[in-house]
């Protein structure tokens, strides 16, 4: 047996980053993933041949590009830990510049019209992340999600239900899987958004492509949520997108042109415009009933 110093060393040694190895020996030692400093205090301590066995497995998985939230089945969001698989994206960090700004929004809102309640929907919520975080710092709202994907939904109902979070959980096709004519506060979506032919493609492999590529532009979805979307937004309703780190631009455009105002950008963590939105300034009746893909789930 050796020691956890020297299973880190080794696997280090073997291609892994830092951070990585420490995850996994914590996950085979049944630790939680933010005890980096117990690793410190225990050095010393012997890793067990089955635990080592386990990191011999988890390596060879990991060299092969597969995220280590999938290794692990946890990745932390917001300060909510998540249970995570093949059947949603590993959230990121930088989608919390999307929560912290929904939030910013929520809080205006709160403060102008009190006696509504807030609604909100969360479109492609795939683990829950957005959702969950939304409905963890703001208890009082009415809080949507929405996934085409029968499998993420799964995922996010079980987050909800591990994490105590009421959220409302439907399956269809962005607003479309939504019954009646409820207009919300805010719209929120983290959507596919890679080009289809996009490079990138290839490092992402053992994630659904379904919940990344969307078109020749990687627009075709946020072309859909922006035509959708002011038919089922409030008055002062706002619609906010994550996008490409080259799309900010293009998805502006497409914002005014479907009658969005004070239509700006936030940058995310490394200082991209990651995510951009806009005000709907007057809500607009429905053109035709909205066609409900399945029954709501929770």
């Amino acid at each position: 047996m050796s020691s956890i110093a020297d299973t880190l060393a080794a696997l280090q040694a073997q291609g892994l980053d830092r951070l990585d190895a420490q995850l996994l020996v914590l996950h085979v030692l049944q630790r939680a993933p933010h005890d980096r400093a117990w690793l410190l205090a225990h050095d010393t301590d012997l890793v067990p041949a089955t635990a080592q066995d386990q990191l011999q497995t988890l390596l060879s998985r990991r060299l092969n590009g597969e995220p280590v939230a999938y290794l692990t089945g946890h990745k932390e969001f917001y300060g909510l830990d998540l249970r995570v698989d093949h059947r949603v994206l590993v959230p990121r960090p930088d989608t919390e510049t999307l929560v912290d700004w929904a939030l910013e929004v929520l809080d205006t809102r709160t403060t102008k019209d009190a006696s509504q309640p807030t609604s909100v929907v969360d479109l492609g919520t795939g683990s829950g992340a957005i959702a969950l975080a939304l409905k963890h710092a703001r208890p009082e709202l009415l809080m949507h999600a929405v996934d085409f994907s029968d499998d993420a939904l799964a995922v996010a109902a079980m987050n909800a239900q591990r994490l105590a979070l009421d959220v409302r959980f439907s399956q269809g096709s962005w607003l479309s899987a939504l019954e009646g004519g409820n207009k919300f506060d805010v719209i929120v979506s983290n959507p596919p958004y890679i080009a289809a032919q996009d490079h990138h493609l290839a490092s992402l492999k053992h994630e659904p492509l379904q919940a990344l590529a969307s078109g020749v532009d990687g627009l075709d979805d946020i072309r859909s949520i922006i035509t959708q979307a002011p038919e089922r937004l409030k008055s002062g309703g706002w619609l906010l997108l994550e996008h490409g780190y080259d799309h900010a631009i293009a998805v502006r455009a497409l914002l005014e042109s479907a009658g969005f105002a004070a239509v700006q950008s936030r940058r995310d963590l490394a200082g991209i415009e990651r995510c951009s939105g806009g005000c709907l300034l007057k809500a607009i009746a429905p053109k035709s009933p909205v066609q409900v893909t399945k029954l709501d789930v929770r």
